[in-house]
């Protein structure tokens, strides 16, 4: 099998040396070249021909956004992008997931990226294998279903995802109407890009989308989203459900971890929920949605037509763990028709 081809494209030599040490470091991925701004990587691209690129935010010259946008429109590739910690990069990161890049990785240059290396490792392997169209194959978004043909209804829904995630979630909740019981999500992502994340839902949708923070309740038309680095667990009082925020170590490498949520959603909510698996690399979520099966709960996962990378949905219907697979547009309309 041929090693993947990646591209680093950054305007720091540091964090070009870095990740290429990381990369070449893995049998399976080589690295074809790396280059300090937009134009050099124009030239890089024609000539060396890479599976995937890494991408700097900030760089001179041309922005790394403005460059994503450019790339996407004239020859697709699927790019990770690479970002600071900081609240402006986390909505331009967010901006460039819009735009077509498959995944980003926050930039952790206090450990040299030590505490990353799995992780930009696993993204370039993803994202060697997905479909860097599907996040706009849909066309434009369906009307979402009037309010008044939604039955009143307790169900609450639990949604993980991955690798093409943000896309994919927002998709889904453009056909949700507002007056639904609580919604939980599980995105794969660093701490402040959830905030940004929840807060880019929020001005997009109509359905009330924040982070979710320790207690906050669960109410008819609010949307949680777990925090980066924290796990979300739901449980029940006499008032109704809320929401717990628990500081474990990873699991299957997250935090966030969608196993996390949809065991707790089983064991709390057993057949009075909806399990969602979206797109995503690994495993994460997939014995989770087993256990919401086995509580009684409806399972959905994501078809792999529509799915950026089919790892998450495939594992969970491997395990049986799935009752609909569906494209992505269809998913809402499921959701709301098994309500009751």
């Amino acid at each position: 099998m041929k090693p993947i081809r990646v591209l680093i494209v950054d305007d720091s030599p540091t964090v070009q040396s870095v990740l290429t040490s990381i990369l070449s470091g893995v049998p399976d991925i080589e690295v074809v070249g790396t280059a300090s701004d937009a134009f050099e990587a124009k030239d890089l691209i024609l000539e060396k021909r890479p599976d995937v690129i890494t991408l700097d935010v900030e760089m001179p010259r041309m922005d790394g956004i403005t460059f994503l946008k450019r790339l996407m429109t004239f020859r697709p590739l699927p790019v990770i992008m690479i970002s600071s910690y900081t609240r402006e990069n986390s909505i331009r990161t967010l901006e460039a997931l819009n735009a077509g890049a498959v995944d980003f990785v926050a930039k952790d240059m206090k450990s040299g990226f030590s505490k990353s290396k799995h992780e930009i490792i696993t993204k370039v392997r993803a994202a060697a294998q997905a479909k860097i169209k599907s996040s706009v194959l849909f066309g434009k978004p369906r009307k979402p279903v009037p309010k008044e043909k939604i039955r009143p209804s307790d169900k609450i829904i639990a949604i993980g995802a991955s690798t093409g995630g943000p896309v994919a979630i927002r998709r889904v909740l453009g056909f949700i109407p507002s007056n639904v019981n609580g919604i939980l999500i599980v995105q794969h992502m660093p701490p402040r890009f959830t905030k940004a994340f929840a807060q880019q839902l929020d001005t997009l949708l109509p359905i009330d989308v924040k982070e979710a923070e320790h207690w906050d309740r669960l109410d008819r038309g609010k949307v949680l989203v777990a925090p980066g680095g924290s796990d979300l667990e739901v449980a029940w009082d006499y008032n109704g459900y809320y929401v717990r925020l628990q500081d474990g170590g990873p699991v299957k490498h997250q935090r966030p971890s969608v196993d996390v949520l949809f065991h707790s959603v089983a064991k709390t909510a057993a057949r009075n929920a909806i399990g969602v698996l979206l797109t995503g690399m690994g495993d994460d979520g997939a014995d989770g949605l087993l256990a919401m099966k086995q509580a009684g709960a409806l399972t959905i996962a994501q078809d792999e037509a529509t799915s950026v990378v089919f790892g998450m949905p495939a594992s969970a219907i491997e395990r049986g763990a799935v009752e609909v697979v569906a494209g992505l547009d269809d998913i809402a309309g499921i959701v709301l028709s098994n309500l009751k």
